[in-house]
């Protein structure tokens, strides 16, 4: 048997919004790889598998990149189905291409599998649009969280004239709102904050740039969420009970 190992997204949360072809890989899995933003439930599709969990959370003390390299590796070397199951999408701020990269440099066959981004479900589920005719003509995905500490291009950001949702924002509120003030947006620009997105337990927060890290507090927002930042988040929430009936 030729070595691979399939990359997969698990989605948001909602096991409902597992591709099929996620399911596909997981119905084959002998090995899979699982990070801990990933609901359980998922799992039901890979019943006679090996789960091996290799967690990382912001705050928290995570299991090393270098090991889960080494780890994959292993297991597709002894001819084993495995699947890398990850919250979201791999290639969102899920290190799917470095992934990739190094299994593919080490003889290793990759499938990757998308999934749909916290950033879309959450906001969907809020009934907030994140581009939308004559308001938002765009959106742009960014990660408060980076490897090295590198500051953003937050002027570019407060000027871009699209909707804004940050990912592993919640420790970093002050420094988002004080850099996108200092860049020129307003200081009344809507902001939503989404924890859980799409769960069952899902809450959201809608407050103003300026106000969000009190409303926050206030509201005792925590991980994992998203910061929906734009005119979108003032907008009336879409109709979506037919869509969720």
């Amino acid at each position: 048997m030729s070595a691979k190992v399939w990359l997969v997204g698990a989605g948001p949360g909602d096991p409902e919004l597992l591709t099929l072809k996620a399911v596909k890989a997981l119905n084959q899995a002998e090995i899979v790889m699982i990070d801990d933003l990933v609901n359980p439930a998922v799992l039901e599709h890979c019943p006679n598998a090996q789960i091996v969990p290799v967690g990382k959370r912001g705050g928290c003390r995570s299991t090393p990149q270098a090991f889960i390299h080494r780890l994959m590796l292993r297991y597709a070397r002894q001819g084993k189905c495995v699947v890398r199951l990850k919250g979201g999408d791999p290639c969102i701020f899920g290190r799917g291409s470095e992934e990739a990269d190094w299994l593919s440099e080490h003889g290793i066959e990759v499938e990757m599998v998308n999934g749909i981004t916290a950033g879309l479900a959450g906001a969907t589920h809020c009934g907030i649009p994140l581009t939308l005719r004559g308001v938002a003509r765009g959106v742009t995905l960014v990660t408060a969280h980076t490897q090295d500490d590198s500051s953003l291009n937050w002027p570019a950001l407060a000027q871009g004239g699209t909707t804004l949702v940050v990912y592993m924002g919640v420790a970093k509120l002050a420094e988002i709102r004080e850099s996108l003030l200092a860049g020129g947006m307003r200081a009344d620009m809507p902001v939503a904050l989404i924890e859980n997105a799409s769960l069952p337990h899902q809450r959201e927060c809608r407050s103003s740039l300026a106000a969000m890290q009190q409303a926050a507090h206030d509201f005792q927002l925590k991980s994992p969420a998203i910061l929906v930042i734009g005119e979108v988040a003032a907008q009336p929430n879409m109709q979506l009970a037919a869509i969720s009936a």
